[in-house]
């Protein structure tokens, strides 16, 4: 007979907290294609191309990990904070854009970026305290807020502004118990690169309210305008920086799940405040990345070519103009901004010229079911009825993307 347990059930924290994360609603929306459409699909939803043979990643980074498999030197478990020729590689990696030089201990290595954000969200949780997160953003902070019982609140990026930090509103936001904001540049979902001028003043109004940034640049030195990309860790004297990245875009390989966190702080205020010492002790107690991968990191990054990295340059440039072009004919949709960086662009959506759409998640829903093309709605990013598109893929799928867009746009427009 089998024994009832009215105490056991599931984490619905945890069930509430992944309902709002990008793979979540991408999943609802992928489940409304339809069937009987005999076209190809395509995916304009999420930050990956390395589907695509334009996109593939480096030869060199490839023959790396085959040389760290057969060198046998890396079937062993890694230490918790990561193999060391791996850390000294990425702090010279980072160094290089930086007024000062990063030590191999600032350095900790994570399964992709997604557990580098899991790790500083960890470590920043405690009873009361809040942290400061980007709108529009990468709802998964936001997941892994809730799911660890630390409240965050909502600051705008102004999208007539460039997308900039609305600093007015952080401060305003801010209290005795906040603990740090986000901001992610190149911008995701946004495409926008932040200045260097805008970049310093963020980090003077961290140090004003005595905060941490943390710098998600998991798409850094993907840019294609006319901003350079400057890494928030440049301001690391100002105001303690956290940087988060990865292997995974630049070198269009996000399933070796190879990413790092990183100290910037030149003036020790993370150890003496024991940040450091949890950041340890988190890694104490999860996975760490796949050795052979991390094993493969020095020679992914000395070998890769800077060829390689201006053909992707390139390619993202093309097809955000593709984007940006294509987008600018539909007039319920309007772009403010071409995309300068990253791989996605933010586009409002203006439903009252459209018939029997609701809303950016019914558009979605049924431009998925009639025109098999997945897009995002921005409520999953924090800004109702507009879109998230993804411009990373290849360009004829791209144009029939958006080709598909425009023809569903036609076919709902409102008669006049």
């Amino acid at each position: 007979m089998e024994q009832r347990r009215d105490g056991v059930s599931g984490n619905q924290v945890l069930d509430k907290a992944a309902s709002i994360t990008v793979r979540g609603v991408l999943r609802k929306v992928i489940s409304n294609l339809n069937p009987q459409d005999r076209r190809p699909v395509i995916t304009l939803g999420q930050g990956d191309p390395s589907a695509f043979s334009c996109f593939r990643t480096a030869p060199e980074a490839e023959e790396a990990i085959v040389d760290a498999v057969r060198s046998r030197e890396f079937d062993s478990y890694p230490p918790d904070v990561g193999v060391l020729s791996a850390r000294r590689a990425i702090a010279e990696y980072l160094s290089t854009d930086l007024p000062y030089k990063l030590s191999p201990d600032d350095v900790y290595l994570t399964v992709g970026c997604g557990q580098a954000i899991e790790l500083i969200i960890k470590v920043l949780a405690r009873p009361g305290a809040n942290i400061l997160l980007p709108r529009p953003g990468y709802a998964f902070y936001e997941a892994l807020a809730a799911a660890n019982h630390l409240e965050f609140r909502l600051f705008d990026l102004l999208p007539e502004k460039v997308w900039e930090v609305d600093l007015e509103g952080v401060k305003a936001l801010a209290d005795e118990n906040t603990v740090a904001m986000v901001i992610i540049n190149p911008g995701n979902p946004c495409g926008n690169v932040f200045t260097h001028q805008h970049l310093k003043k963020v980090a003077e109004t961290a140090r004003m309210l005595g905060i941490l940034v943390i710098a998600d640049e998991v798409y850094g030195h993907l840019v294609f305008g006319s901003n350079p990309f400057v890494p928030m860790g440049v301001f690391g004297s100002i105001t303690p920086v956290i940087t988060l990245g990865s292997i995974s875009k630049r070198w269009i390989v996000p399933g070796w799940r190879l990413g790092w966190l990183v100290t910037n702080d030149p003036n020790g205020i993370l150890c003496k405040s024991g940040i450091v010492e949890t950041i340890v002790s988190y890694l104490n107690i999860c996975a760490d990345p796949t050795s052979f991968i991390q094993g493969a990191v020095p020679q992914i990054i000395e070998k890769t070519t800077d060829g390689f990295f201006s053909r992707i340059i390139n390619l993202l440039g093309k097809t955000a103009d593709i984007c940006f072009d294509g987008l600018a004919d539909i007039p319920c949709i309007t772009c403010p901004h071409k995309p300068e960086g990253a791989m996605s662009v933010m586009v409002n959506l203006n439903v009252s010229l459209l018939e029997d759409i609701d809303d950016d998640m019914d558009f979605c829903m049924k431009l998925s079911k009639e025109e098999s093309v997945i897009i995002l709605p921005g409520f999953a990013v924090g800004m109702k009825n507009w879109l998230r598109i993804t411009f990373a893929t290849e360009p004829p799928s791209l144009e029939d993307g958006i080709g598909r867009i425009k023809a569903f746009c036609q076919r709902h427009a409102k008669k006049q």
